[in-house]
């Protein structure tokens, strides 16, 4: 199962109200944890997140907030881990929990010699905790039972109850649709799959109806594993994401059927 269960329950015995604690949620939980601990180790060891197109534009917003670099990559884990690979410290988790961190061997080699000199004691105190996060997290695997004693180490040392993490940020509403067409492969995308590049025209459709919704976002792309295609609407109203979502599908479906017609 995936980590982001055990804190469904939590949050919801606290608060009598379901609540998703994601792997949006789960990367911001450690990217802060750990940008702090390297502030107080004086440490200048390169930190950043990698997400996909379906993360929370709020969780976005929020990394972006506390100065924590964060880039886009395609849907997949082989995409994130080997982005995740050029920091010292790279988180990468998907929307749907699947993620961990890693620490380069230069920044292991470098926490271990520090551990052994002489430190002040904040100095000190970060870098064993930051030593121990090392060995807590499964960076070759990612282990969602690793992700969860990560998660309950760092609630117990910053004093955080599973609610106080929820509200780190408020997700924006979204909606999900699969269309079926006929043959996914005509659509091609690029930028980390958010726009679409063939065929030509129809990512200018999809712009003309996101302008229609304030604050929105809406991406599309063809799935890897069905042969459909997946809408991923977000809006800060959830009635306008839900027909964001309807009007770009319904568009899709109609564009890629003349399409064909006309073959």
């Amino acid at each position: 199962f995936r980590s982001k269960q055990w804190y469904q329950r939590r949050v919801r015995a606290q608060e009598h109200q379901f609540k998703l604690l994601d792997g949006d949620k789960i990367a911001c939980l450690f990217a802060v944890f750990l940008s702090g601990l390297l502030k107080e180790a004086e440490l200048n060891f390169s930190i950043g997140v990698v997400q996909t197109a379906y993360a929370n534009g709020s969780s976005t917003r929020y990394l972006a907030g506390k100065g924590i670099p964060m880039v886009c990559v395609p849907t997949g884990v082989k995409h994130l881990h080997k982005c995740a690979e050029k920091y010292d410290v790279g988180i990468y988790f998907e929307a749907n929990g699947h993620g961990t961190v890693l620490f380069s061997d230069s920044c292991m080699e470098q926490l271990n010699s520090k551990a052994a000199s002489e430190l002040r004691k904040v100095q000190k105190c970060a870098i064993l905790k930051l030593q121990s996060f090392a060995q807590i997290i499964n960076s070759a695997v990612g282990d969602a039972i690793c992700n969860i004693l990560a998660i309950e180490t760092i609630l117990k040392l910053c004093k955080l109850s599973p609610s106080d993490w929820n509200s780190m940020y408020t997700d924006l509403p979204y909606r999900q649709l699969k269309i079926n067409i006929r043959d996914r492969n005509i659509i091609k995308t690029y930028d980390a799959e958010r726009k679409i590049s063939q065929p030509a025209g129809l990512q200018d459709k999809v712009d003309a109806l996101v302008s229609d919704y304030p604050d929105s976002r809406c991406f599309v792309r063809p799935s890897g594993t069905e042969n459909c295609v997946r809408v991923h609407a977000e809006c800060t109203d959830q009635r306008q994401a839900d027909s964001l979502a309807m009007a770009v599908g319904s568009m899709i479906f109609d564009f890629t059927e003349e399409l064909h017609s006309k073959l």
